[in-house]
């Protein structure tokens, strides 16, 4: 059954990609201003709600949790360049959605691509929750154990959206930045005849990998550091970094509990190098999340992940409508509705042998057995 719906898949994908990788440019302008202008009038209320009601200001930061979130994945898709009709409103709009979501753009796509071009293969990549294999977590001691389950509890999901868009983002530019700094020096002082073009060009980084990258990154930071400054004087420091820090950490814990649940739920296909497949990582390895249509408002439709997988070319506000009239094609496609969500956390073990994501429970079960 599974061979036969990968090989329909494969036929009818030219035609799907086809018919429905069409973006539209008025339609991508509606969704950044109904998107840029309530974000931006929340922050305006949230403001004026701190002399009325520390209530009212944690509804303003509700919202504006969810409108970060629907930008983050916005900003996703114009790295995919498949938001606007033309490549460079893809990247304007690209850059606009990372200053606000606190990601370099560009840095962010390109590690990004690097999970589609390996979807399913588990060895390549291990996903945000750094998953590991059954081999290796029964290498670890009793109490290490604990801790690797202790550290993907939802709970903490708040940290992480922190440190992926707030912290890490600023100390990775800092720390690559000083270090450059460090080499440009050294460099000029041991042959005070080079450039320090040439200098620079030698740099090797674990941070970026190209001199764009940096630059994107050094354009990110300015933009935001600027903005901080301005919104601080405007606002007062301590009421402008409270907001924005529990208003983007727990946007970020929601993009990441949507990543998981979209790769990591139950015996979610995970191949190694040898026999993987794309077409059956895009139809067993990726869910489709049965939001409700509020949700998948302001998550721009990624819900249908499936089909995204499929072609990073089909636009957000026709993932839906694809799926409708390709349904027969995802009838497999594991789906997980919203209540389900929250027991993906569970499934943070990968079975080499049996090509799939399990939880700890079923891992101790077998291993008693």
């Amino acid at each position: 059954m599974a061979v036969d719906s990968v090989l329909r898949l494969k036929q009818q994908k030219a035609e799907l990609i086809s018919k429905y990788s069409k973006s539209c440019n008025i339609k991508a302008w509606v969704q950044m201003l109904n998107t840029i202008v309530p974000y931006l009038l929340l922050w305006y209320f949230a403001a004026i709600s701190l002399q009325i009601s520390y209530w009212l200001t944690a509804l303003c930061i509700f919202f504006m949790v969810l409108f970060l979130l629907r930008m983050f994945v916005l900003m996703h898709e114009s790295g995919h360049n498949s938001l606007f009709r033309n490549s460079r409103l893809n990247k304007v709009s690209g850059i606009i959605f990372g200053v606000f979501s606190g990601m370099p753009q560009y840095v962010w796509s390109q590690r990004h691509n690097f999970h589609h071009s390996t979807n399913g293969n588990w060895s390549k990549y291990r996903g945000p929750l750094g998953t590991l294999s059954t081999d290796e977590f029964s290498e670890l001691s009793t109490q290490k154990q604990k801790s690797y389950v202790r550290a993907r509890k939802l709970m903490n999901a708040p940290l992480a959206g922190f440190m992926y868009l707030i912290f890490n983002p600023r100390f990775t530019w800092v720390k690559g930045s000083l270090l450059l700094i460090r080499h440009l020096v050294l460099g000029k002082l041991q042959r005070p005849s080079a450039s320090l073009k040439t200098i620079a060009a030698e740099f090797k980084s674990t941070y970026w990998s190209s001199a764009k990258e940096y630059r994107c990154m050094t354009f990110n930071n300015l933009m935001l550091i600027s903005i901080w400054l301005w919104m601080s004087f405007l606002l007062g420091p301590l009421a402008f970094f409270i907001i924005y820090i529990i208003s983007l950490s727990l946007a970020g814990a929601s993009a990441i509990i949507l990543f998981a649940a979209q790769h990591n739920f139950e015996h979610a296909y995970a191949s190694d190098d040898e026999g993987w497949d794309y077409y059956q990582a895009a139809l067993h390895g990726t869910s489709y999340l049965k939001l409700p249509k509020i949700l998948n408002w302001f998550t721009a439709n990624i819900g249908y992940h499936h089909v995204h997988h499929l072609s990073v070319r089909i636009p957000n506000y026709l993932l839906q409508e694809c799926h409708q009239e390709y349904r027969h094609l995802f009838v497999e496609v594991p789906r997980i509705n919203l209540s389900k969500i929250m027991s993906t956390f569970d499934y943070i073990l990968w079975d080499i042998k049996a090509r799939r994501i399990i939880s700890v429970k079923e891992f101790y079960e077998r291993s008693s057995a």
